[in-house]
């Protein structure tokens, strides 16, 4: 990992997603991908604030409405970009990242409980086999 440039996220399919490090608001693409608002503790820890997907990151991240919390209350330095063409793409991997990194600003898809099943079809059948042995003891 290096401090700044790309840095490496992994989701909870163990899938590995390699994202842009940006600092202003100048480099931000035009196209459409998942962002991570990322704070940076300690040079080489990071911990995401916040995961989101849009069709414009340029206009969706200059106007975000969660920015100035995850920046003022939760201490934010950075965002994190990855570009992704295809809306389904763009919501799985923010699906799978969300519910690995599990980030205290998204609430809409952190499981609240055990059967709280994710999409992906490997590991909604995991999570069954799960809920099914934790109901068998």
């Amino acid at each position: 990992m290096l401090l700044y440039g790309f840095h490496r996220w992994r989701g909870e399919t163990r899938r590995k997603y390699w994202f842009n490090i940006l600092l202003t608001d100048r480099n931000i693409p035009d196209d459409g991908g998942v962002y991570i608002f990322v704070r940076r503790r300690y040079i080489f820890w990071l911990e995401p604030i916040y995961v989101g997907k849009a069709a414009s990151l340029k206009s969706r991240l200059r106007k975000h409405e969660r920015w100035g919390e995850a920046f003022w209350t939760r201490g934010a330095t950075e965002k994190h970009v990855r570009i992704i063409k295809h809306e389904e793409a763009r919501r799985r991997t923010e699906e799978d990242l969300v519910r690995k990194l599990r980030p205290p600003l998204n609430r809409q898809l952190t499981p609240s409980n055990p059967n709280d099943a994710p999409r992906n079809l490997s590991l909604a059948a995991r999570w069954a086999r799960r809920a099914y042995w934790r109901k068998a003891r």
